[in-house]
């Protein structure tokens, strides 16, 4: 089958695919729905992307396979491409033509930076005319004509005017992608599909349905059925590594998600730590009121529980008694005793990291942030993450 990598690159880019996807596309090729490399872009995002915030991901999948150009998943003026890879690779290419200055990061403006970067993707998007897996004659692509391919897709003619290129170029949808930074609006959406809904109160609501096939039942005499008003009972513990310089360059996003489940659940209890849990957690963020751990414990085993850290700390500090580097704090039990009494008692538990999925096999720390994945499930602070977090929270 040919573009099977292709659909695994989608599948790397977060767009789900399945196999029953795969047929449908080659269906439609089969039946010559494809002429040129912009009806595939039609065909193929009609068949792979069925939300919206999946568009994204597959626009830049194809680009980078059909095209070559390699987009970055962040928005232009969004400080986080400084951290992609696409950044890094471009900014030491720059700096060996001699584009910038080897010191370019200390000595140059970001939005200057960020200008430069983007300037060179679009001058990539306009200097292809067709791409490295596409072409009209000849060749052994399996697309095109005259050509040597063992098996492919007759097409007559050439890419046309590259539109395609120029919608993935347009970015249209990078507000909606599950990997883009988290803002009020669409983390007060993912925050709100998850509830614990219950009966509860007098029977003062009506239900309309049970009422009309009651009355029906007696013969046309009303009878009124009644129900509890249906109540929110979720009860959540948010726990908030607020300590130390690592978790400095994500204090606003932290801030945010605190903020808006404050917002969102009444039954919530937050507490902060430093680094890892231990025997003691603190109810404000000077840490200054201590609430043991064990206070934590003896709560329903129903409630769902949060830690946001970015899990990255010295070995000793998650598993040597006594590892605790925060002044006054003595524990003669590692933090991974606490950790594993944790994800034990309330099993719908995430740990959420602000550090980017992508950067958790090279972060500072990933010994540490491999240890606690073996112990909580762990999910990014992007939207996918949060509707990740969600999902599990709200299972039965």
């Amino acid at each position: 089958m040919f573009f099977t990598d292709f659909l695994y690159l989608l599948r790397d880019y977060g767009v789900p695919v399945s196999p029953r996807d795969a047929l449908d596309l080659y269906r439609g090729l089969g039946k010559g729905l494809v002429r040129t490399l912009e009806d595939f872009f039609v065909l193929a995002r009609l068949t792979f992307v069925r939300k919206v915030e999946h568009l994204d991901a597959f626009e830049r999948a194809f680009a980078l396979y059909f095209y070559g150009v390699d987009v970055p998943r962040v928005a232009e003026g969004d400080m986080e491409l400084f951290r992609t890879k696409q950044f890094r690779e471009w900014l030491a290419e720059a700096i060996r033509a001699g584009e910038v200055p080897r010191t370019a990061l200390w000595t140059m403006d970001p939005q200057e930076l960020m200008r430069k970067f983007w300037e060179t993707v679009r001058r990539q998007m306009e200097a292809h005319d067709g791409g490295n897996r596409w072409i009209g004659t000849g060749g052994t692509s399996p697309f095109g004509h005259s050509g040597f391919a063992q098996r492919g897709v007759r097409v007559h003619g050439e890419g046309g005017n590259r539109s395609a290129l120029k919608v993935i170029g347009d970015r249209r949808y990078i507000s909606y992608s599950e990997t883009n930074t988290l803002k009020a609006e669409n983390l007060r959406q993912a925050l709100e599909e998850m509830k614990r809904l219950k009966r509860e109160g007098a029977r003062d609501e009506l239900d309309l349905a049970e009422t009309v096939r009651l009355t029906c039942k007696n013969g046309g005499d009303i009878e009124l059925a009644l129900n509890r008003e249906l109540r929110d009972r979720i009860s959540l513990v948010l726990m908030i590594d607020n300590g130390g310089f690592s978790m400095y360059p994500y204090i606003d996003i932290t801030r945010l998600l605190f903020s808006r489940m404050k917002y969102r659940f009444k039954d919530l209890t937050t507490c902060f730590f430093h680094n890892t849990i231990y025997g003691n957690v603190w109810t404000d963020q000077q840490r200054t009121v201590p609430l043991k751990t064990e206070k934590i414990l003896e709560r329903p085993e129903d409630t769902r529980l949060v830690i946001v850290g970015d899990a990255s700390m010295a070995p000793e500090e998650l598993e040597t008694p006594g590892g605790a580097i925060s002044f006054g704090v003595s524990d003669e039990l590692p933090s991974t005793y606490w950790l594993k009494r944790l994800a034990d008692r309330f099993r719908q538990s995430v740990w959420l990291n602000p550090i980017s999925r992508e950067e958790w096999e090279d972060a500072y720390g990933t010994w540490t942030l491999t240890k606690i994945r073996e112990i909580f499930h762990m999910e990014d602070l992007t939207l996918r993450g949060i509707k990740a977090m969600v999902k599990r929270l709200s299972e039965k």
